[in-house]
């Protein structure tokens, strides 16, 4: 739901949620006005504040006191104004090379590692998910003409399943599209190079493939046809066992809202036995170009975490995503150092895998107003 608020409405809404996140204790107008500088009356501020919790924004937990962020508040001002923190990201970054042995041949003891310094440096509980897929190999490669300027490519793999992607073809004054004839004759050419090169091979090996071999004029459709393949090699992903590494019992219990260690102990417990759900919701990719998720409160459909803040990331190879990352803590999380951590760590382990990995882009988040980098 996107919410209109004026420009005074929502320094209001993103000062109240910082002091409440650095606090944990209602936040009333006197405070805002005297810490910061929102150029308004402590009336002024009462008013606004009335109004975004006439919006769902905030809320009161009691008649006499001030106001708390809600679920919803928290989404605003993680859209409009949370920024990962590069000082956060280094950190992170420097103590998992530093502390961890990226050359181990035991993959579980460098994940674990892993979970425990996130767990360590968000005050969360974290989870890593061991790599969960099987690469499936190839059988059979053909690619067959539907419409003009569209192909479509169709992979059957070792587990008898058929993968399909309807591939647009490029259409410039460099590379017109052929006469159906010759498009006929082309495709014949094309899948009888990919079904040679990929056979009894994982459809990722198609990032390795020398398309110089087909001759320039393969050139635009081979790298159309690289794209539709590394696709379905996501999709085409078989998956095993779930296995998810918990760490940070100890770290949660210093949170307000973790004040009880029956509760944790509970919770802790539940995220152990319940590990599919637990994965179904870490091992999933954003619904937008950000590549860390962030499930706010009664946004995760897991009845069971809908009072917490589920943050995560895959990690992967570079081609395909094989684990994931996250962190699970209070809707009062400090965001721009939660996603950074996150964020950071699935790098990391990206990299470890053989992966580049990506940077976390702060300007991803398109904040409307200036967050400074705080310390960490």
């Amino acid at each position: 739901m996107e919410f209109q608020l004026t420009e005074r409405q929502e320094r209001i809404l993103f000062a109240t949620i910082r002091h409440y996140i650095s606090t944990a204790e209602p936040v009333g107008s006197k405070v805002l006005v005297e810490e910061y500088q929102l150029d308004a009356s402590p009336a002024t501020v009462r008013n606004a504040m009335g109004a975004l919790e006439k919006a769902g924004l905030l809320y009161q937990p009691h008649t006499s006191a001030g106001r708390v962020p809600s679920d919803s508040g928290y989404r605003v001002y993680v859209d409009r104004c949370a920024v990962p923190s590069d000082r956060t990201a280094q950190k992170v970054n420097q103590l998992l090379s530093d502390r961890l042995d990226a050359s181990s041949p035991h993959l579980e003891v460098l994940l674990k590692g892993a979970a425990q310094l996130l767990a360590r440096l968000s005050g969360c509980i974290a989870a890593i998910a061991l790599p969960q897929t099987r690469t499936v190999q190839v059988r059979h490669v053909r690619l067959l003409p539907m419409e003009v300027d569209r192909v479509m490519l169709l992979v059957v793999t070792d587990d008898y399943q058929s993968h399909s992607a309807i591939v647009p073809l490029p259409n410039t004054e460099e590379a017109p599209l052929p006469d159906p004839e010759t498009l006929e004759r082309e495709l014949v050419i094309l899948s009888n190079f990919l079904d040679a090169r990929l056979r009894d091979h994982s459809l990722l090996a198609v990032a390795h493939l020398d398309w110089d071999e087909l001759g320039r004029e393969f050139d635009r459709r081979g790298q159309a046809l690289r794209e539709a393949l590394i696709h379905l090699a996501r999709r085409a992903q078989t998956p095993i066992a779930t296995r998810i590494l918990i760490s940070g019992v100890s770290e949660v219990l210093r949170q307000p809202e973790f004040s009880e260690l029956q509760q944790v102990q509970t919770l802790i417990h539940l995220l152990e036995a319940e590990q599919e759900q637990l994965w179904s919701l870490i091992f999933d990719e954003p619904e937008d170009e950000r590549r860390v998720r962030i499930r706010i409160g009664m946004e995760n459909p897991w009845e069971p975490i809908q009072g917490y803040t589920l943050i995560s990331s895959l990690y992967g190879n570079g081609l395909s995503p094989l684990g994931s990352v996250g962190i699970l803590g209070p809707t009062r999380l400090d965001y721009d150092r939660a996603i950074a951590a996150v964020g950071a760590t699935a790098d990391y382990l990206s990299e470890v895998m053989g992966a580049p990995g990506s940077e976390l882009l702060a300007g991803r988040y398109h904040p409307a107003i200036g967050n400074p980098d705080s310390p960490s």
